[in-house]
């Protein structure tokens, strides 16, 4: 009776034959690398919402604290991560000042009166007028320790208010950060469709997914009659994102009340017609 051969025999007679066949072995998979920071260990976020566009003025930060405020007025907690380290407009529009304090757990942000919880350059800094001439690596280490050494706490989402562009910034919150989709803020002009199509593309290299497209300042309201009118020309803002298959999650408006608002320290106080825009946003997180 011939021996059972055991595993170690069997692999190696099958090993010699496929030589002997000249049969390659398949190169392996790697396994692409993961970029991912670890979140402040005192700290728990079920979503991450980042805020993109593919070129300033169009009022991304304006969006932000609006969907920011909207959520939660319907109960959520809610936190902003102003990541936008040389242009940081959030604490203003909140009415918060620092300095942000710490102690070994981390850094905490500044909780703003209607709850929303905040971290900037700005509430860190001595003086708030003070600029930030940082090169790009310095700025995209800040970012990263606005979510690996900020004790945020319990929220239900974190918006993430970048700078415009497709530069150092977005990119490492997208590597950095569990981005759970992007929201792309834009204004109703020619360049849109080239503006769009930007941070469109770098979201999908990066295989954020994009939540939709937000128009802003899409038309201002005559005050005596109630006319429409479209101050930047007419908007084509359903074209290109057709073309996307991408969502319009919403129009907004040119209000000068809002300004007024933001320049008070009371942006959330503004009730802008974000509900629609919101519940869009939950229907495609889900």
């Amino acid at each position: 009776m011939s021996k059972e051969k055991n595993q170690e025999e069997i692999d190696k007679e099958v090993e010699q034959f496929r030589k002997d066949l000249g049969i390659k072995e398949k190169p392996q998979k790697q396994a692409k690398p993961d970029f991912h920071e670890d979140l402040n260990k005192y700290s728990s976020i079920k979503h991450v919402i980042g805020v993109v566009s593919g070129k300033g003025g169009v009022g991304k930060s304006f969006v932000t604290g609006q969907m920011a405020a909207m959520m939660v007025r319907d109960g959520y907690k809610v936190g902003i991560l102003d990541a936008d380290i040389t242009g940081p407009s959030i604490p203003k529009m909140y009415g918060v000042h620092g300095p942000a304090y710490g102690d070994d757990k981390g850094s905490y942000p500044i909780e703003a009166a209607d709850g929303t919880k905040i971290m900037s350059i700005n509430l860190l800094l001595d003086d708030e007028e003070a600029p930030v001439i940082w090169r790009g690596p310095v700025i995209a280490n800040a970012v990263k320790q606005f979510w690996t050494d900020v004790v945020w706490g319990d929220l239900d989402y974190l918006f993430v208010d970048m700078p415009p562009g497709t530069g150092d910034v977005p990119l490492t919150v997208f590597q950095s950060l569990p981005v759970d989709g992007v929201v792309i803020v834009t204004s109703p002009q020619d360049l849109v469709s080239m503006i769009v199509k930007k941070a469109y593309n770098m979201a999908s290299m990066m295989n954020v997914p994009v939540l939709g497209i937000v128009e802003n300042y899409s038309y201002m309201k005559c005050p005596h009659c109630g006319e429409k009118i479209s101050v930047f020309g007419e908007s084509n803002i359903d074209k290109v994102a057709a073309g996307l298959g991408l969502p319009v999650l919403g129009k907004l408006p040119i209000d000068p009340s809002y300004a007024k608002k933001e320049d008070e320290g009371k942006s959330y106080e503004i009730v802008a017609p974000f509900e629609p825009i919101m519940e869009r946003i939950l229907t495609a997180l889900n």
